[in-house]
């Protein structure tokens, strides 16, 4: 299985090695990468001039965002829903093993 390396840095500092796995049927690993780099930057744009903006409300929004572009594509809306779902939980799990290396974020 093909993955892509990507390193992201939080607001406290931190940087975040992740090895996301890609799907079997993945056209180009760059275009991944370009896209998931216009996501983030347009999300912590949003968030930057947005008050009051709550991480779970960010989630609930990319939540939605999923559903509706899985509902959008000309397939059926079952297989598409249960490629998403394998995705997300890939993604996520790439994202538990994550090695996090720079300033530790909280107070202590």
């Amino acid at each position: 299985m093909k993955h892509l390396p990507y390193r992201v840095t939080t607001a406290t500092g931190a940087v975040v090695d992740i090895q996301f796995p890609l799907h079997a049927e993945t056209v180009s690993a760059v275009t991944v990468s370009q896209l998931l780099d216009s996501v983030l930057r347009t999300l912590s744009r949003e968030i930057a001039v947005l008050s009051n903006v709550g991480n779970g409300d960010v989630l609930q929004a990319l939540a939605m965002a999923l559903a509706v572009r899985t509902g959008i594509i000309h397939a059926p809306f079952e297989l598409l829903a249960e490629q998403s779902s394998d995705l997300l939980a890939t993604a996520l799990a790439a994202m538990a093993n994550a090695q996090p290396r720079g300033p530790a974020a909280g107070h202590a």
